[in-house]
């Protein structure tokens, strides 16, 4: 009988340490701020309504819907235009120096809104601007910053690496909305925009304690061949790309979290600390089902397990959006955030896993365009719906149709549901 695998063994390497710690301190801060930044565009057009001319008619907007649903364009626009550069800089640099300047851009990004805030002087523009200048910097980040972790761990510990890089976001985003509700209901919201620059601060710290140097051995150049060499590789490899699309087609219909003020402001009643605590329960479910499954040595029938949790994810969004009870509402939204994070692991193992480290950065970037551009899609989408037939139909709408697509996705890619573990990686399934 083999001796029992140690558990959380990739905080075992110093430099994967170092890198989850910063990680962890600097998304605790970047969920603070994307909280006051939602509650800020709120504040700042509720009760404003505008009128957009259609057909020789007017139809009648809500701002604040419409205004959040904005958010989500600002911050896709710039991964379109720079994850796939970030992709290329990951694969042709040193990762770790790609990880500092972009954390020094994220800072004064970050600092000039904290500075604006305080001073009186920020409005809804500005806010956009800011958020898209730092939507950018985390797309010539993200690649970079994934990619690392197989150069960290080894690769038998990459699983466990991956388990708990998604601790992170789960305990970050119960921390930092809980944190910033209360903050924004007794100070100056400044005062979160502040904090998160120090939270950036201290990640650039931690990454300049990492040992790990130097570019990869078969590093690619920085070109139009580099990047198609990328996208062939990951739109060709279907079993990748039919988990990216499962991936986007979630996160574009199912965003509840981008109509949670109103959701908490207008339908609950329940205000600022109100909504701090709505937002905790999506990364409650994570957080629990994410210690589950670090603490587990491997998962079976991982395809089938992956297709359910995205159907229970659009489920339980549909069910959020018809609720007009706090706690009913919560459970539901932990309900999402379980689902998510099941789905999150395992699509994350296949997919490093099946990438060579020579392509691993083009591979997220282009992962990128799916795993963030879906959000920030989703919310423009959710916006326009809301604004036009009201947060409940967009949430509940856009929950069926992440149900019924997720259906189509299991039919369309056979590979997925016939896959089992990392052994079915090995033996080259790619069909």
């Amino acid at each position: 009988m083999p001796p029992p695998r140690p558990r959380l063994v990739a905080l075992r390497y110093r430099d994967f340490r170092y890198l989850w710690l910063g990680e962890m301190v600097s998304t605790t801060g970047s969920q603070m701020q994307l909280f006051a930044i939602n509650w800020h565009i709120f504040e700042l057009l509720r009760g404003q309504v505008f009128y957009v001319a259609i057909l020789g008619g007017q139809i009648e907007l809500g701002a604040e819907a419409f205004g959040l649903g904005m958010l989500g364009l600002v911050r896709v626009l710039p991964i379109v235009l720079f994850a796939l550069l970030g992709g290329m800089l990951a694969d042709a640099l040193d990762r770790r120096q790609v990880m500092l300047w972009t954390r020094v851009i994220s800072a004064v990004v970050a600092g000039v809104l904290t500075g604006l805030t305080l001073s009186g002087q920020i409005n809804v523009n500005s806010i956009y601007v800011l958020t898209a200048l730092g939507a950018a910097a985390t797309a010539l980040d993200s690649p970079a910053r994934q990619s690392i972790v197989a150069n960290l761990v080894k690769p038998r510990h990459l699983a466990n690496a991956i388990s708990l890089n998604t601790l992170i976001f789960q305990i970050a985003t119960i921390c930092g909305p809980a944190l910033a509700g209360i903050l924004v209901a007794q100070v100056n919201i400044g005062v979160v925009y502040g904090i998160n620059t120090a939270t950036f601060l201290a990640a650039i710290v931690a990454i300049a304690l990492i040992r790990h140097r130097g570019k990869l051995k078969t590093s690619a150049n920085i070109g139009w061949q580099a990047l198609v060499a990328g996208i062939r590789f990951t739109i060709g490899t279907r079993i990748i790309m039919g988990t990216m699309l499962l991936d986007f087609f979630a996160t574009l219909f199912s965003s509840a979290r981008t109509m949670l003020p109103i959701v908490a402001g207008d339908i609950l009643g329940v205000g600022a600390l109100g909504y701090g605590a709505l937002a905790t329960a999506q990364p409650v479910g994570a957080l629990l089902v994410g210690l589950v499954l670090s603490l587990r040595s491997e998962l079976k029938r991982q395809g089938l397990l992956l297709l359910a949790s995205v159907a229970v994810y659009g489920l339980a969004t549909a069910l959020f959006g018809i609720s007009v009870s706090f706690a009913l509402s919560y459970v539901m939204f932990a309900l999402t955030g379980a689902g998510d994070t099941v789905s999150m692991v395992i699509r994350g193992t296949i997919r490093q896993l099946m990438t060579p480290d020579e392509l691993r950065g083009r591979m997220v970037s282009v992962n990128m365009m799916f795993f963030m551009g879906g959000p920030q899609l989703g919310e423009l989408e959710a916006g326009l719906v809301a604004a036009l037939f009201g947060a409940p139909f967009a949430i509940f709408s856009g929950g069926v149709a992440t149900v019924l697509l997720t259906g189509w996705v299991a039919w369309r890619y056979p590979s997925i549901r016939r896959y089992n573990n990392a052994d079915d990686l090995r033996k080259g399934l790619r069909s």
